[in-house]
């Protein structure tokens, strides 16, 4: 009897340890490999003083390239909402054949080395690209342009939305559009006011995701921009640039800035979430 109740007793302890030990491996994981870096970041750019941080951050250079990695990167995370909201929902609420190997190439971006990404884009949409041939000839150049790289950022989003949006679609009862058709409810309707207040905080998630991730990519970027300065030259393409130049004082301001857009876009997603999440 004593060995059953001991048993029982060890059967409702957790298998990780205490709280305090799982806490601390928590912190000292999380403090070497991320917030040690950060700090040290924001440390060597704080050491430059105020003016200097400024003079640096505002460079016109700088300011372009901001301006073009911000906008296409928010262009994209916009327009992947819609198509991977519309993906996600033909890949749960239909069955076809070839499904599965739609499901599992929505995940090639993550998969596909970045740099493999940006060299087939490129190819694909030159001005001898089987796509970028028939653009060009309509006035329209899609590689080493702004459209390029919002291409690029597009392709390397879709999978945070879509992986993001279809578990919550999964989870959702049928039988409450059921019941909102059997009250008279249109279809869009039903969506509007049924269906989409659920995802939201999931599309919320999936546009903060692929939009951070848009800001700060590299690889697949470099190659269909052009990296003209001024024109088509994202930020970390100028971070790198200016640590080849050993300017390491620009490329830790230029950095630091990116990081810090970075955190206030997520915070603010998660702010929002909670919101949404108290009125429900």
């Amino acid at each position: 009897m004593a060995k059953r109740v001991q048993a029982g007793s060890w059967s409702k302890r957790g298998v990780l340890p205490g709280f305090g030990l799982t806490l601390g491996f928590v912190l000292l994981y999380m403090g070497l490999l991320v917030l040690l870096p950060l700090s040290a970041l924001i440390a060597k750019a704080a050491g430059l003083g105020l003016s200097e941080f400024w003079r640096i951050a505002t460079d016109p250079r700088a300011l372009a390239a901001y301006r073009l990695s911000f906008s296409t990167s928010m262009a994209a995370a916009v327009v992947n909402v819609f198509f991977g909201v519309l993906v996600a929902w033909v890949l749960v609420r239909y069955s076809f054949p070839g499904r599965k190997l739609m499901d599992a190439l929505i995940d090639l971006p993550f998969a596909l080395p970045t740099a493999v990404a940006g060299i087939a884009l490129t190819a694909i949409y030159a001005s001898t690209g089987w796509i970028g041939e028939p653009l060009s000839k309509l006035g329209i150049q899609a590689a080493f342009s702004p459209l390029g790289i919002f291409l690029a950022l597009t392709f390397i989003g879709l999978p945070f939305i879509v992986r993001t949006v279809q578990p919550v679609l999964e989870g959702l009862d049928p039988s409450v559009e059921e019941a909102a058709a059997v009250l008279g409810a249109s279809r869009m309707t039903t969506f509007s006011r049924v269906i989409l207040p659920a995802l939201y905080p999931s599309i919320l998630t999936g546009f903060g995701l692929a939009f951070a991730r848009g800001i700060g990519e590299y690889g697949s970027v470099v190659f269909i921009s052009g990296n003209m300065p001024l024109k088509t030259e994202i930020a970390p393409l100028l971070i790198i640039t200016k640590l080849e130049q050993y300017d390491y004082q620009g490329a830790t301001v230029i950095a630091s800035v990116m990081l810090c857009v970075s955190f206030a876009t997520l915070l603010t997603i998660n702010l929002i979430q909670r919101r949404m999440g108290k009125r429900r």
